[in-house]
């Protein structure tokens, strides 16, 4: 039996399409064998294989490649195209397909969250309008049908009506296509057709598809018979829109939460979002984060393990059940108190639950762990759960989990924890607690996004960018980990020394090994909660903002990749190169006067060294930041040592250059800020000319292509793991590479008012947000809208006159009815999502919002030592009573559309 391909495809010079699919002469997937397409015309490429049909007789799945010009490769989105055998004396398949572009909006429709409720599902029943004996069959998608609509298909031909609407041909539904099966033998080729609507209770015509006309050239023959994927049916694509609430699990209230927001808590906030015409919830990570027990192990970031979730979310009576609900009998004046603070006390809500999830343990733990439901969960988990079980007995058994400083099992051994995880191991009742607080999170877990799902509201968790360097994932494998630097981000809106996670960046080459089997399985796990996830940072992606382990500030870091600047493009710009003078920390008397004052004598005395050049360098001990920071951890914490710490952090990033590693001083880096920096004030006019002209040119042109290839190299492969729908977090300072990228791949863009991508506008107007993305006023990194309205008043000013349309002088208060606006403004956006903070929401109610609106912040990146423990200020049972407020959200998102 023959088989046809023919790929309707527009490619460029040097690009070139093959096939690949589940048979031999596809390849058997692997895209080094895939077949080879040819170029047939302007409109077509293809290829033909020869299967014997005793080998063929289950079919196969295919699916198309890209092939660039530099030799990357780039698979469609599409993972349902299936060549059937359907009679013995079949002897020719011709395929006629259209590529499936990831950037399609329609693509959007089959993810997660759409399968699982959010669209119209139903299918009208119909007779169908298949010919029993056939020569074509017809396939097309569309996912935006409304109650008791179905595909038709008229056209030039007698079997398609003849272009008459009054009889047009029905198509019926067949898992995601509409499929019709024609007998063409006797039709006049080609044949012009387009798809339709047609309301199959009204019987009536609704409407063609837009644009040209669709034309099949193949003729019919008895032993032929020709699949034609048609795609996406051409009608409005950008219409469905949505609106959701975004909120941590820690910040819920409940009358039963014990201090902190729990996922049984999760629950109350799906019945307040129905109520209100809310279709998602967006979270920040729940992952485990416990170092140390202390309040710094509240930043939800930084996980020991990408996969275990944090106990500081389980319900304890949850986890009681009747049977022992008499444990907790005494905690009830405990959990009182608990409730009743502002905000979370994490240090002793987490004390707490752990030290009664011991005691639950010791009475039912052996009952549990030896349920039929405990083993199905723990042969699924097992790949990660004993290790962090493990990891975390031996955390608790050293008091902390910087594993380099402990005393055994400093460096992770399969063989070693083997021993350790042994039924027969001393430590087997400590290491099967983890298994059993990691079982109940699951259960709660699991039953609150289940419990969403049954009412239809969509739960999106958050990928962080990084793993703590302190987790079990870097303790197992410490190969997949770049551990000598250190994940950031550039100076900008938050800070103007950067940020630094401590994250150790990841190896992609060494992930890349497996097929990012590490990836696959944290995309798995968070598969049996959420429908959808924001990938935190997805800048990363494209290129890492990487700190040296001995810096402390962000600003110290660099872009990697990054193609260098090479010693020999000084010479040719005319700049005589100093290694001294743009390599070493730029230190003078004046200086040091600026930045230390009365203090400049002690520093010159305790940190510096004076050098041949009439200048200092800072003294062996002193060199780095990270030297400084210890230096003054030994010392008493005064607002005087304090400034001084900064000051020494600030002589040592007054560079111009950092040399690349192992590169014998001839490729550098530009220190990113340069610009700003007393040292580069200091240079003659010219050669900060020629500097600034190199700067310009590393930072904003050289760079875009090398950071488009390493995104294309691991995105699409993440992305095509998963069937949840990615949105990608792309704040900050964005390659110009990273729009076309995100839409070519389908992701969502995250677009706030204040942060406008375009550096010659102010703010962003949620009018011209794209289709594909999501729009909110504020993040948990930011200021909530009250809160910014008072930051700035000049700023407000114009926000209040140009973004908001107002005439005279703005209101010093954020009022409800500002907030009011500003949401119907985002409400009414094209985007496909609009997402509010709780907090910005409640903003809209002069009766609901709370008091002091810098009481609503989150978090603030500038400060490393945030403590993450905002709660709401009412409780979701009360915030659900509320039903002139619910009402009245209701009706806004209703009447935008959403």
């Amino acid at each position: 039996m023959t088989i046809q391909f023919y790929l309707r495809f527009h490619t460029k010079y040097g690009e070139s399409l093959l096939v690949s699919g589940d048979a031999e002469e596809l390849g058997n997937n692997d895209p080094a064998k895939a077949l080879l397409l040819e170029y047939l015309n302007n409109e077509f490429w293809t290829g033909t294989i020869n299967v014997k049909k005793k080998e063929f007789n289950k079919g196969a799945s295919y699916k198309y490649i890209l092939q660039r010009e530099d030799g990357s490769q780039f698979v469609e989105s599409c993972n349902d195209r299936q060549i059937d055998f359907f009679k013995k004396e079949t002897e020719n398949i011709r395929l006629v397909d259209t590529w499936n572009y990831a950037g399609e909006f329609e693509n959007a429709f089959y993810t997660t969250p759409f399968r699982n409720g959010l669209l119209n599902t139903s299918i009208p029943k119909i007779r169908k309008q298949d010919d029993k004996i056939f020569s074509h069959i017809f396939k097309v998608k569309a996912p935006l049908l409304k109650k008791n609509e179905v595909v038709c298909l008229i056209g030039s031909d007698e079997k398609l009506a003849e272009w008459s609407s009054n009889k047009p041909v029905l198509l019926s539904k067949s898992d995601d296509w509409w499929t019709l099966k024609l007998n063409l033998s006797n039709a006049a080729f080609p044949i012009a057709y387009k798809y339709g609507i047609f309301n199959s209770k009204e019987k009536s015509f609704v409407g063609f598809e837009a644009g040209n006309n669709r034309i099949i050239y193949s003729d019919a023959g008895k032993k032929k018979v020709t699949i034609v994927h048609d795609g996406f049916i051409h009608f409005p694509n950008n219409t469905w829109k949505g609106a959701g609430v975004a909120i941590p699990v820690f910040s819920l209230r409940s009358n039963n939460s014990f201090g902190v927001g729990e996922f049984a808590d999760i629950q109350l906030l799906v019945d307040w979002s129905v109520k209100s015409g809310l279709k998602l919830i967006q979270l920040l990570p729940v992952n485990d984060t416990i170092t140390d027990n202390s309040w710094k192990d509240s930043y939800p970031y930084s996980a020991i393990s990408a996969f275990a979730l944090h106990p500081l979310y389980i319900n304890l009576k949850r986890v009681a059940g009747k049977e022992f609900a008499s444990q907790l009998l005494s905690l009830k004046k405990k959990q009182k108190q608990l409730n009743e603070l502002e905000a979370v006390d994490y240090e002793e809500v987490l004390k707490l639950k752990l030290s009664i999830l011991r005691e639950l343990y010791l009475v039912m733990g052996d009952d549990c762990l030896a349920s039929e439901d405990f083993t199905t969960f723990f042969e699924a988990n097992k790949h990660w759960l004993e290790t962090y079980a493990a990891f975390s007995y031996l955390r608790d058994k050293h008091g902390t989990a910087e594993f380099p400083k402990w005393k055994t099992n400093a460096v992770y051994k399969k063989s070693s924890i083997a021993r350790l995880l042994s039924p027969k191991s001393v430590a087997n009742i400590e290491i099967r607690f983890y298994y059993f607080i990691q079982y109940h999170l699951h259960l709660q877990l699991k039953e609150a996004t289940d419990y969403a799902h049954k009412k239809g509201v969509v739960v999106k968790g958050d990928i962080p960018i990084g793993v703590s360097r302190n987790s079990c994932d870097a303790w197992e494998s410490p190969e997949l980990y770049n551990m000598e630097w250190q994940a950031g981000a550039p100076p900008d809106d938050f800070t103007a020394v950067g940020q630094n996670w401590g994250f150790p960046t990841y190896n992609w080459e060494k992930m890349q090994e497996d097929g990012f089997s590490w990836w696959h399985r944290r995309f798995e796990q968070m598969n049996n909660y959420f429908d959808a996830f924001r990938i935190d940072h997805i800048l990363g992606f494209f290129r890492i903002w990487s700190i040296p382990v001995d810096a402390v500030q962000g600003i110290m870091g660099r872009f990697v990749p990054c193609i260098p600047i090479h010693i020999n493009e000084f010479g040719e710009k005319g700049i005589w190169f100093d290694y001294q003078r743009y390599c070493r920390p730029y230190i003078t008397d004046v200086i040091l006067n600026e930045v230390f004052g009365e203090d400049a004598e002690k520093v010159k005395t305790d940190f510096l060294i004076e050098n041949e050049f009439e200048c200092y360098d800072l003294a062996p001990a002193f060199e780095t930041q990270r030297q400084v920071e210890e230096h003054f951890s030994k010392e008493e914490l005064t607002g005087e040592n304090e400034k001084l710490k900064l000051g020494l952090y600030d002589l040592i990033s007054n560079v111009i250059l950092f040399e690349e590693e192992d590169s014998n001083g001839m490729k550098f880096h530009f220190r990113i800020g340069m610009d700003k920096t007393s040292s580069f004030e200091n240079l003659m006019p010219p050669v900060r000319d020629k500097l600034n002209e190199l700067y310009i040119n590393y930072f904003y042109h050289r760079q875009d292509e090398c950071w488009r290839k390493e995104a294309m190299s691991k995105l699409p492969q993440l992305k095509a793991a998963t069937n949840m729908l990615v949105c990608g977090e792309d704040l900050g300072m964005v390659p110009a590479c990273v729009p076309a990228v995100m839409d070519e791949l389908g992701i969502l863009s995250l677009e706030i008012q204040r942060m406008p991508k375009k550096a010659d506008k102010e703010f962003f107007h949620p009018n011209d947000a794209p289709y594909l993305s999501v729009i909110t006023p504020s993040t948990h990194d930011m200021s909530t809208v009250r809160a910014w309205w008072l930051e700035d008043t000049e700023r407000t000013q114009r926000f209040y006159n140009n973004e908001m349309g107002q005439w005279g002088k703005a209101p010093q208060q954020c009022e409800a009815w500002i907030s009011r606006a500003i949401v119907m403004q985002h409400l009414y956006s094209p985007a496909m999502w609009s997402i509010f903070q709780l907090q910005d929401l409640l903003g809209m109610s002069e009766k609901l919002r709370r008091e002091n609106p810098l009481d609503e912040r989150i978090n603030n990146p500038a400060n490393p030592n945030n403590y993450w423990q905002y709660r709401m200020h009412i409780s979701l049972e009360g915030l659900i009573k509320e039903n002139a407020f619910n009402e009245e959200l209701k009706d806004y998102v209703t009447n935008s559309g959403r």
